[in-house]
């Protein structure tokens, strides 16, 4: 970690110095939601409805934040989720994500709206997990997976609550498109954040040529500073469960659907052969208004006891990770904060992130009287109307 940042005591500090970091419209894409960011606060709110119920004289002396997933022991009971060009955040933000991962032994899902290359973010972290959003013709899908399943990957996570472009005014007004548009206002955002200017942006330059978005599809895509703004979004609202069955037949490796919400669709992507899912709402960029994650997730653990049922969304505490647990989550994903801080620390930031977020889990664990992340259960949460 740079010596400027050793005033970093939680992931929320990361947010703070990433402010100061980055130039305005490449914040405001990583921190925003859409429209009026009703969703972006429910998420954050959703985890004040829990207050939790601690126990004494209770020996945690050799308490333990080992999780187990997927028949594989991680290091804590949270990873890092996917993030769409991160890259341009923090210089080649993927594999540093990868790398920090795999150093402190959590799982990380590469974004398929990525700048690096999928083949190279699995040479850095041979465990990683490859987020996919589907295209929107079956032959770019088979493509696509055909190309995951070269590159090495064992676990294929499949988004399934894009499905068309969702409304982020606040992307517009701050001046961010995908790909960029060069323009004055942006050449003096970049300016004015020499930091960034120079370390990431003319950095990747020099080293790695222009980004381009890699891996959207089995070919590359369009580059990520652009005069005419070229990336497809592929329309993917007549994609349906019989896709998802087609990739069940082709996929070898674990498959993990990801943005469930509905009881109804959790057991149909059970049905259809999915081996995880994650209850989400895409970190509220998708549809404003959206339920919080936290609040269906306890009927969709009922109802799909078959197979581990993850989550991610708003996700900032060691407490918030364990109320999910006590919720049923058999484990949590975390987005901007590990954005951030790979912008402001690089791979030591992200580190220094899951560090902390650990030790929290760690510490709460032992005010909670638990010794294990497997013995908490809703025995340790009340809510507004009673034991949960």
């Amino acid at each position: 970690m740079p010596a400027r940042l050793g005033h970093i005591l939680c992931l929320d500090d990361f947010e703070a110095a990433a402010r100061r970091h980055l130039p305005a419209p490449v914040f405001a894409y990583v921190s925003g939601g859409v429209e009026r960011n009703q969703t972006l606060s429910a998420n954050a709110s959703a985890f004040d409805r829990y207050e939790f119920v601690t126990r004494v004289l209770v020996d945690t002396s050799k308490r333990s934040t080992t999780t187990e997933l997927f028949g594989q022991s991680w290091s804590a009971p949270f990873g890092i989720a996917p993030m769409g060009i991160c890259a341009l955040s923090a210089y080649r933000g993927d594999m540093v994500l990868a790398q920090a991962a795999v150093r402190e032994k959590v799982p990380m899902i590469m974004s398929g709206s990525s700048l690096i290359r999928m083949e190279d973010v699995v040479q850095a972290n041979p465990g990683a997990w490859f987020q996919a959003y589907l295209p929107g013709a079956r032959t770019e899908i088979v493509a696509l997976i055909e190309r995951v399943k070269s590159a090495g990957y064992q676990t294929l996570v499949v988004t399934l609550d894009a499905s068309i472009a969702s409304n982020r005014e606040n992307n517009i007004r701050a001046g961010f498109s995908t790909p960029l548009r060069p323009s004055v206002s942006l050449a003096w955002q970049g300016i004015t954040h020499p930091r960034w200017l120079l370390g990431t942006f003319v950095r990747t330059l020099v080293r790695h040529g222009m980004p381009h978005f890699e891996n959207n599809f089995a070919k590359r895509g369009a580059p990520i500073l652009s005069a005419n703004v070229l990336r497809d979004f592929s329309d993917r609202g007549h994609l349906g469960w019989e896709e998802i069955r087609m990739i069940r037949r082709m996929w070898p490796g674990r498959l993990v659907l990801k943005g469930i919400l509905d009881v109804r669709d959790a057991r149909q992507a059970v049905d259809c052969g999915a081996d995880g899912l994650i209850v989400s709402n895409h970190g509220g960029r998708q549809l404003d208004g959206t339920v919080s994650p936290l609040r269906v997730l306890p009927e969709i653990v009922q109802a799909c006891p078959q197979v581990p049922v993850m989550v991610d969304s708003g996700f900032r505490r060691g407490t918030d990770v364990i109320k999910a647990l006590a919720l049923g989550a058999k484990f949590v994903f975390v987005g901007r904060p590990f954005n951030y801080a790979a912008s402001v620390g690089g791979e030591g930031g992200v580190r220094k992130g899951i560090r902390l977020l650990r030790e929290e889990v760690s510490r709460n664990l032992a005010m909670l009287g638990v010794t294990s992340v497997a013995e908490i259960s809703d025995e340790v949460l009340v809510n507004s109307n009673g034991k949960s």
